[in-house]
Order: structure tokens, then C-alpha cells, then sequence
């Protein structure tokens, strides 16, 4: 008998469809039934000895919400027996609804088993999943927007590093980090069978992306890095690794039907007796030509529109030609934010690493780019790369040329008879929450434009982290900063921009309310009262437009 080992997660909906991800223990069908008759059957298919199915679930009604169960082989296996949940629902968007509740985050620890001591304060996803589970009918997210370090490959638990010693010599490399495919799927079990987090996955839809963390710290900060990466005897193997469990456990929930549809890989992965192979020459093509494959992708909802951008496997790290994103992704960033004007309300642009940064942070990467191109000769730029590595100087300032591009790319999207009402960029990764806003010199766009950062969900926020980022938003930094502007020789950015909210520190998530051309901001905080119950705070919330 087929047992359900992780899942179902929900993640596509739209108004007749959905898909529903599940790992099973052994080959079997997979089928998903809801109440209302619409169903989606589907056989699971085999990578490194463990079975996937990505259901698609047809005839759904628009509108509407229905429970559902998973069967494998016939055996209901979803709601779990004496599950204390309510139960897991698809709900679909009415042809007429104008509204959408977008709740996002990064950066998630998995939480410690029930009962065991969280060093880092309560889990924000727990936290929203017993709100909403105490209340099925209130107020919940219509898509959880995952942004970046689902998982940790290089910074594992107590637990975790217990069982990664009990397989192999941890004395070698790379030691009681990740290693191998099994290792990663390890990482999502621990991850994503937390039952609150469980629950959540199965009832509300999700649009993940990646960032460093997934694979390793900093991963693809610069050629010189990478050169090193490449030089050990184990990178190899956990790139491709970490590459293959993301397409499986993340990346193909990203995908509407018609596209899975459309997949060769997904195709041959299904068709094969065991679609290892064929996957790990997909990761394999993507380490040794990056623009080969794109990880980005686009979602509609309605006339919300959002974008999501890879800022990590798509970087160009060539010092004289350094890049965010490769020409094929940037034409497509481009097209997809322009497509139609008029077309929808609201733009989202999904970027695991904040596009607006504290103004001495923006200047001191600024400033190490030109160092390590070599501006200012050959020690600085090797002074500027042991810099960069030791700072983490690899966001969007960090690539002028691309940083300057997005700013070019928003104005011209939020301006005009048919701009958006916002163009709001989300992201994470900086353990901190804050509201950017921009200004371009001689242009006003028509649209609301802010940078909206939160992070983490589930994450240490060491004083010297609070400590920094409230230094680096002052008006003392701003000063430090043009000092190594001058440096640098280097230009003014291609905008301006002002800190409109926060910082704030905590395990915290964002929620935008999208109604017509209206937008609301709220941000909320994880905490524990005194009676011992763990509740969400709000912090600020405000109209954005």
C-alpha cells in the first residue's frame, strides 16, 4: 500500500483548475476528489528513488471553495486520521472578483518539533496557519508568495546534523552541510511536515522561488567564487542536487497545466520508468550554460499581474559584463512586465533580493563592483573581492548596470495612460522589514512605486543585524555612503529613494489587499503573550494607493 510521505501542497488555482503535489512511498496513482465532483488523476513518476505526482484537478467552478481528499491506489490518504484541521480546500477566483490577498515572506528555519525550545522565536507560517485555522471562514491569504531560503542547505539543525552523522563522516566535506539528492529531500521533510505549516500548504496557494540558502550562502556572488566552487570535489554534486530537488519539490508547482503541459522535461521525466537521469541533464545543462533555462515565471491573477525574477542562477559574473539577469532573461523580464498596457491593476515583481536597499549598503556594494572590475587597479580588486565575499555584496547595487536597468524598466511600466495603479517589488532575504519608496529625476510615474522587503519568516535577528540596518537607513550612513561613492567614481544611481517604513526586526509576513486600483499594506509580527499563546501583531498597515 502507497503512503503519503509529504504533501499535498496546493499551488496553482485559477478559475477551473488547480494542481496538487504529493510525494508518495512507493509507484501509484495519485488522485485528488473534491466534494463537489471535480477530481484529477494522474501517475506518480520517479526521481532518486522517490515518487512525485502534480496532480491537475479539472471542473472546478469559478467562485467557489470544496473540500478535497487524497487517494493513492483508491486508499485515502488526505486529511490525515484524527487530523485536528479543518479540512483542506482549493478555492477558486469568480469571474467578477476584482480582489487579492497577497501574503509573502523569506527566509524560514524549519520550526522545531512540537513541545521543543525555539531559539529563534515563534514560526510566522505556524503562527498564520492556526489563525486561519481557528477561523476557516475568516480572512486568509488567496496566495502565499514564498520568496527565497525554503530551505537551509548550509545551516541545518541539531536534528538534521544528528542525521547527516549517522550516514557519512561528517569530517569531510562538505561536513553538516547537504550533500547529495537525499540529504535535500530530508530538508523539505523537516521543512513541510510540520503540521501546521502541513495544512497550510494543502489549503492556500503558493509561488516560490529560490535564493542563496536553497543551494548555498551567497551562492553566485562572483566568478572568482564560482572558480573556487568548482575547485572542490563536492560542489559538483550538490549544485546539481540542489537544482533537481528545487524543480521537483518547488519549481513545478510554479507552473500553470498548460504549461506543464508544454515541458519537455516534465514530459520525459514522466514518461520514463525513472526520470533521474533526464533531470540531473537538465541541472546539468543549467550549471554549464545558465541562460539554457529559466526559473522565472509569470503568474496572473485577474488584473494582479506578478513577475517572478531569479536572481541567482541567471547572474552574468563576468567582471567586465556583470549582470543580475542574462540578455534572454532580461528581454524576458521585459516583456512580461510591458505586456499589454492596460492590462492589469496591480504589477508585482518577485525578487528574492531587494531591488531599493539601505543607502550606505547600496553605496558600499555600488562601490566594491567598481573595485572588483578593477577601477582602481589589481589590490583593490583583490581587497574588493575578500570584501564581498566577507559582506554578502551581491544584491541588485551590487550590479549597477542591472540596478539602474530595473529602475528604467518601473518607471517606464508605471508610467502612462495604461500604467498600473502600483508596481510594488517584494522581496526578502535582509532579515529586516521596511517600505522603500523611489523617485526618478525629472519623471513622476503615474503609478505607485515602493519596495516593499520582509524577512525573515522563521530566522535568527542577531543585535548586530539591528543594530546595522538601523545605521545604514540614517542620515549619518547616507554621508558615509557618498564617501565611497567618491571612491568609486562613481555616478548617481538612475533613482532616488526614501525610507517610508520601518525598520522592523522579528519573524513577520506582509499581506497586500488588492481591491480594483486600490492597495493596502499590512505587516505583522509573530509573538508570544504572556499566557503562552502565539498570535500575529500588526505592526503598521497603510493604503498604498
Amino acid at each position: 500500500m502507497a503512503n503519503l510521505r509529504l504533501g499535498p501542497l496546493l499551488r496553482y488555482t485559477d478559475g477551473s483548475s488547480a494542481t496538487v503535489w504529493v510525494e508518495a512511498s512507493r509507484p501509484c496513482t495519485a488522485e485528488v476528489r473534491c466534494a463537489d465532483g471535480a477530481r484529477g488523476t494522474t501517475r506518480t513518476f520517479q526521481i532518486a528513488g522517490h515518487h512525485y505526482a502534480l496532480v491537475t484537478v479539472t471542473g472546478l467552478t469559478a467562485g467557489t471553495a470544496t473540500e478535497y481528499e487524497v487517494l493513492l491506489d483508491d486508499a485515502r490518504v488526505w486529511p490525515l486520521p484524527d487530523s485536528r484541521f479543518p479540512p483542506s480546500v482549493i478555492r477558486t477566483p469568480g469571474e467578477d472578483d476584482d480582489g487579492l490577498r497577497v501574503v509573502f515572506g523569506s527566509c524560514r528555519w524549519a520550526a522545531p518539533p512540537a513541545g521543543g525550545t525555539d531559539p529563534v522565536g515563534p514560526d510566522a507560517l505556524d503562527t498564520l496557519s492556526a489563525r486561519i485555522a481557528s477561523d476557516p471562514d475568516g480572512e486568509r491569504p488567496d496566495v502565499l508568495v514564498l520568496l527565497g531560503d525554503q530551505v537551509y542547505a548550509d545551516e541545518v539543525s541539531d536534528a538534521t546534523r544528528r542525521w547527516l552523522a549517522a550516514r557519512r563522516d561528517l569530517g569531510d566535506a562538505p561536513g553538516d552541510q547537504v550533500a547529495d539528492y537525499e540529504e535535500y529531500t530530508h530538508l523539505y521533510y523537516e521543512s513541510w511536515l510540520d503540521p501546521d505549516v502541513r495544512w497550510l500548504l494543502s489549503t492556500v496557494p503558493s509561488c516560490m522561488i529560490f535564493d542563496d540558502h536553497d543551494v548555498i550562502d551567497d551562492w553566485n556572488t562572483s566568478a572568482a567564487w564560482l572558480a573556487d566552487m568548482r575547485a572542490t570535489d563536492w560542489w559538483r554534486e550538490r549544485l546539481l542536487s540542489g537544482l533537481m530537488s528545487y524543480w521537483v519539490h518547488q519549481q513545478l508547482g510554479n507552473l500553470s497545466p498548460a504549461e506543464l503541459a508544454a515541458d519537455p522535461l516534465y514530459a520525459a521525466v514522466r514518461e520514463s520508468p525513472d526520470g533521474t537521469d533526464a533531470l540531473r541533464a537538465f541541472a546539468a545543462r543549467a550549471d554549464a550554460d545558465p541562460s539554457s533555462v529559466r526559473w522565472s515565471y509569470r503568474r496572473d491573477f485577474g488584473r494582479v499581474r506578478l513577475v517572478m525574477v531569479d536572481t541567482r542562477a541567471a547572474r552574468v559574473l563576468d567582471e567586465d559584463d556583470r549582470a543580475m539577469l542574462d540578455p534572454g532573461e532580461a528581454a524576458w523580464l521585459r516583456e512580461q512586465v510591458l505586456d499589454g498596457p492596460g492590462s492589469c491593476d496591480h504589477l508585482l515583481i518577485g525578487t528574492s533580493l531587494p531591488w531599493l536597499l539601505p543607502h550606505l549598503v547600496h553605496d558600499v556594494e555600488s562601490w566594491n563592483a567598481t573595485l572588483c572590475r578593477g577601477d582602481r587597479g589589481p589590490r583593490w580588486a583583490r581587497l574588493g573581492e575578500r570584501v564581498r565575499r566577507g559582506a554578502d555584496l551581491e544584491h541588485w547595487s551590487a550590479f549597477p548596470s542591472s540596478f539602474d536597468a530595473l529602475a528604467g524598466l518601473i518607471a517606464e511600466a508605471g508610467t502612462g495612460p495604461g500604467a498600473p495603479a502600483t508596481v510594488s517589488v517584494l522581496s526578502g532575504d535582509v532579515h529586516h522589514a521596511y517600505v522603500a519608496e523611489p523617485s526618478w529625476p525629472g519623471r513622476v510615474p503615474d503609478a505607485r512605486v515602493a519596495q516593499l522587503t520582509c524577512s525573515p519568516v522563521h530566522n535568527s535577528v542577531p543585535l548586530s543585524i539591528r543594530l546595522g540596518f538601523r545605521f545604514g537607513w540614517s542620515a549619518p550612513a547616507r554621508a558615509l555612503g557618498r564617501c565611497f561613492a567618491r571612491h568609486g567614481r562613481q555616478g548617481r544611481p538612475a533613482v532616488s529613494w526614501r525610507k517610508t517604513g520601518g525598520p522592523w526586526f522579528g519573524n513577520q509576513l506582509m499581506t497586500l489587499s488588492l481591491r480594483g486600483r486600490s492597495a493596502r499594506l499590512r505587516l505583522e509580527r509573530a509573538q508570544t503573550g504572556r499566557d503562552g499563546t502565539t498570535a500575529l501583531h500588526t505592526l503598521t498597515e497603510r493604503k498604498l494607493s
